[in-house]
C-alpha cells in the first residue's frame, strides 16, 4: 500500500470506502489528478489507471508507478483527451468543470463506477473554493445520476473536518450491472 506525507495528500476516505466497487477489468480514470494520491492507491489495488492533470511537475511524481499511465492536458481550455474511450470506472476529486461534465459521465462505461467528491455552496464561509464556478448547488451532483440504465450507491452533502474544513458533495454512482471484484 502506498504512504502518505500529510491528510492533504491521503486518499479521500470517500475514495477510499467505495473503491473496492470498481472493476479490475477495464481502466479507471483520475480526472484532475493532481500528485495522484487516488492514482497510487488504485494502482495499488491492481487496477490500471490513467492519470491525467494539466500540470506536468504533478504528473512527473507518478512517472514509474507500475498500472498508472500519464496524460497531460488541459481539460478545461482543451479538447476531450478522451473521444470514444469509455472507462470501467472514473474517479474526481476536488474539481469541478461543468462544461465537461456530459463529456465525463459519457465517458462512463457500462457496467461502470462513478466515484465523485467536490466542494459546494457554503465553502466560500470556510476557504477555497469560493467562486460559484466551482461550488455545487445543493443536490447538483445527485441530478448528474438520474439517468436511465444508472444507479446511485450512496450520495452525501454536507460539511466535513478532514483534511479541513469544507462544504462538500459525494457520489458514488453505478452505470449498468454492478460487478463485484473477485
Amino acid at each position: 500500500m502506498p504512504t502518505f506525507s500529510s491528510p492533504e495528500s491521503r486518499p479521500s476516505a470517500w475514495v477510499e470506502r467505495f473503491a473496492p466497487l470498481l472493476p479490475v477489468a477495464g481502466e479507471v480514470l483520475d480526472l484532475a489528478c493532481g500528485w495522484g494520491r487516488h492514482a497510487r492507491l488504485l494502482a495499488a489495488q491492481g487496477l490500471r489507471v490513467e492519470a491525467v492533470d494539466r500540470d506536468a511537475q504533478a504528473l512527473a511524481s507518478l512517472r514509474g508507478v507500475a498500472g498508472v499511465s500519464l496524460c497531460q492536458a488541459d481539460l478545461e481550455g482543451g479538447g476531450w483527451p478522451y473521444p470514444g474511450r469509455a472507462f470501467a470506472g472514473i474517479v474526481v476529486t476536488n474539481y469541478l468543470f461543468r462544461p465537461g461534465v456530459e463529456r465525463l459521465l459519457a465517458s462512463l462505461a457500462d457496467p461502470g463506477v462513478l466515484i465523485y467528491e467536490t466542494f459546494m455552496v457554503g465553502n466560500e464561509r470556510l476557504g477555497r473554493p469560493a467562486s460559484p464556478q466551482y461550488l455545487l448547488q445543493s443536490q447538483e451532483m445527485l441530478a448528474w445520476a438520474r439517468r436511465p440504465g444508472w444507479r446511485v450507491v450512496a450520495f452525501e452533502e454536507g460539511v466535513v473536518d478532514s483534511p479541513r474544513p469544507a462544504m462538500v458533495q459525494r457520489l458514488c454512482a453505478v452505470r449498468g450491472a454492478l460487478v463485484a471484484r473477485l
